[in-house]
């Protein structure tokens, strides 16, 4: 990224003043928000959308991972992928199970499956087809299929964002992965 568009993650010294309520919540823990401080306007517009998305989505904690994990696979975005490995063991996925969502969908059990093609479905042609959507309301409603669709919005706009400034990973985040890294799944 050229030097003069310095978007490296803001912290507290250097903090907007607008936004100086939100420095304590999810928006300074964390750089990819550090990073979108840059717009002080556009985080406070983020902040509930984030919180719908992040705490009350539809497809509950575990799939909403697996959405999350194949969206940061897609977009390359190791900042996004990092951070929901983590996430999604919180959630209960074993590293088998996330390992896979940078797989071929066919390989996945039935639930994730139905996610993945959904979230490629979105990457590569901007729908879902009427079986990839009955499937989905299928599996997880009305409300979770739209949820899927804003999840995959949300984090491909933070996946530009991050892959576009280039965000280091936060060291909280790198330190739990050289802990415990993604187990290798794979057998030689």
């Amino acid at each position: 990224m050229p030097a003069s568009l310095d978007l490296d993650p803001i912290f507290s010294g250097d903090w907007p003043p607008e936004i100086s309520d939100m420095e304590q919540g999810f928006a300074g823990a964390l750089n990819v928000y550090r990073t979108m401080a840059h717009h002080p306007a556009l985080l406070r517009a983020w902040s509930d959308l984030r919180a719908h998305i992040v705490t009350r989505s539809a497809l509950g904690p575990a799939l909403l991972e697996v959405v999350i994990l194949r969206t940061g696979f897609r977009l390359g975005s190791e900042y996004e992928w990092s951070h929901h490995v983590l996430r999604g063991r919180e959630a209960g996925l074993s590293d088998a199970r996330i390992a896979a969502l940078r797989g071929d969908p066919g390989e996945m059990d039935d639930a994730d499956a139905c996610l993945a093609r959904a979230v490629d479905e979105l990457f590569d042609g901007s729908q879902l087809s009427d079986a990839t959507s009955r499937e989905v309301v299928d599996l997880v409603g009305r409300p979770g299929l739209l949820d899927l669709m804003a999840t995959v919005g949300f984090y491909s706009t933070l996946g530009f964002i991050l892959n576009t400034a280039q965000t280091p990973l936060d060291a909280a985040a790198a330190r739990a992965l050289d802990a415990a890294p993604l187990a290798d799944t794979t057998t030689s």
